[in-house]
């Protein structure tokens, strides 16, 4: 193989493996029109037996994102890019706001920008997978739309492209240093259901 060859090849490559990231990305955002909000959600996920999946999410950083582009340090970041108010910028609520849905234009009218990262930015917009017969039956929500592990979304806000990105962040079990580590960032925002069968 020629020098030409091998970065073509290369290139083609590395080229359909963006495309399969973004193709990844835009199944696992789901249509924006099938939200259903945070309430619908809370409706069912504040029970104690369920594991109360609402009050951990209150009490999550995702919650307070939106809050959080409000502080003099994000604004000091925002500043830097020559974004005025960052609670009002695409840019930022991209990520800060599930009515934006990782676009810098509002994408639904039921999720208010200032209700933060809410359940459907990690699980996908509820509409299909919210009855309950399907969901208590994981392989049934799986099946209407529902993404998970949830895991699979966090890398679409917490990445390099993030202007507070630090690529050395967390340390890994084998000592590695990185930006993001599902493993332990999950650790932070865990709500299982017990109910739920797997």
């Amino acid at each position: 193989m020629t020098i030409t060859q091998h970065v073509v090849s290369t290139l083609g490559l590395g080229l359909l493996t963006a495309l399969a990231l973004a193709a990844t990305c835009a199944a696992q955002q789901g249509d924006p029109s099938l939200y259903v909000g945070v309430k619908m959600c809370g409706m069912c996920h504040k029970k104690e037996e369920s594991g109360n999946q609402l009050a951990k999410w209150e009490a999550s950083p995702h919650a307070k994102a939106f809050e959080k582009l409000g502080s003099s340090e994000a604004k000091e970041v925002a500043k830097k890019l020559g974004i005025d108010d960052p609670q009002k910028s695409g840019k930022c609520l991209k990520c800060h706001s599930t009515a934006y849905h990782w676009t810098e234009q509002i994408a639904t009218e039921k999720i208010r920008p200032e209700d933060g990262v809410t359940c459907e930015s990690c699980h996908g917009p509820g509409k299909n997978y919210m009855k309950r017969a399907v969901m208590e039956d994981r392989k049934l929500c799986i099946e209407n739309g529902m993404v998970y592990p949830a895991t699979k979304s966090c890398v679409l806000c917490h990445n390099e492209q993030s202007p507070t990105w630090k690529p050395d962040r967390y340390t890994t079990k084998d000592g590695k240093k990185v930006g993001f580590d599902v493993e332990q960032a999950f650790k932070k925002i865990e709500h299982p259901d017990p109910l739920v069968k797997k």
